[in-house]
């Protein structure tokens, strides 16, 4: 089964770490996911950009709306994904916990699956 793995950082996490900092914890996300994908269990990874360059779109009522990051209301954003393949539940939350994002981020499992179930 598929699993993702979401990286939940707190707002401002990045900007509080030198550029050392951030590249030391970037290096580690990246041989992790080497790690996962030397094992065959990576399907893909990506680190995202803040969320100050985001944009939220919703479209209802024969209208578009369109509100400009960051998202103050958000505790946290998303700041990468690890997408998992064969892998169970259980697996996913050990990978999880061995993730190095752990240490400064919240990771999330998610079972991947169709919205209706």
């Amino acid at each position: 089964m598929s699993h993702m793995l979401l990286i939940l950082e707190p707002h401002g996490q990045r900007a509080a770490r030198t550029e050392a900092e951030g590249r030391a914890a970037y290096d580690s996300m990246l041989a992790f996911a080497a790690g996962l994908k030397a094992r065959g269990l990576l399907k893909a990874a990506e680190s995202l950009r803040a969320d100050t360059d985001a944009v939220r779109v919703r479209t209802g009522a024969g209208r578009s709306q369109m509100l400009d990051g960051p998202f103050t209301e958000a505790k946290e954003m998303i700041g990468g994904f690890f997408l998992l393949d064969g892998v169970t539940r259980e697996e996913a939350i050990a990978i999880a916990r061995e993730c190095p994002a752990a240490q400064w981020a919240t990771v999330e499992v998610r079972s991947l699956g169709p919205c209706f179930a």
